[in-house]
């Protein structure tokens, strides 16, 4: 029995590893953190083998907060050196309002971001997003379209500052 499922959980490793680990790097830039993301998932799935109905779902949502939670500690480490004065000069105006759609993703609630992520960067039907989070699929469809919405109101507001 102990075997079977150890035989499982490094065949699950086996095929879902490298795909999660290409998804964080899309979202993070960086392979050493996406890998570092990856893995930190899969760790997390391994202390609830037992618990966990769908994996593949756990993986993405558990790599989604983890990689928001990057985003954040990077926004924290920017905010810091501004404060500091690294940036002594001031930047131009049209730096300040280029809109980052990863940034306009991140500050999307989790309700919208985790299945802007699961469908749009991971490539999850939303059928799939619907079994990962537990939601209606009426109801991703609804987040999915408010984030649209909000995001698409973001990039209209960072366009019109910068004529």
């Amino acid at each position: 029995m102990k075997r079977s499922r150890e035989q499982a959980a490094s065949e699950l490793f086996a095929a879902l590893y490298p795909r999660l680990a290409g998804w964080c790097r899309r979202l993070v830039d960086d392979d050493e953190t996406a890998h570092e993301i990856a893995s930190e998932a899969f760790t997390r799935l391994w202390a609830r083998w037992t618990s966990v109905a769908e994996p593949r779902g756990f993986l993405y949502v558990t790599a989604a907060n983890l990689v928001r939670d990057h985003w954040r500690k990077l926004e924290r480490e920017r905010r810091a050196v501004h404060r500091v004065g690294a940036e002594t000069a001031v930047r131009p105006y049209s730096e300040q309002s280029d809109p980052s759609v990863r940034l306009l993703v991140q500050s999307l609630p989790e309700r919208l971001r985790v299945p802007i992520l699961l469908h749009y960067y991971a490539d999850m039907p939303i059928r799939e997003v619907s079994a990962v989070t537990g939601r209606k699929e009426g109801t991703v469809k609804a987040d999915l379209h408010a984030a649209r919405e909000l995001l698409r109101a973001h990039l209209r507001r960072s366009l019109d500052h910068t004529r």
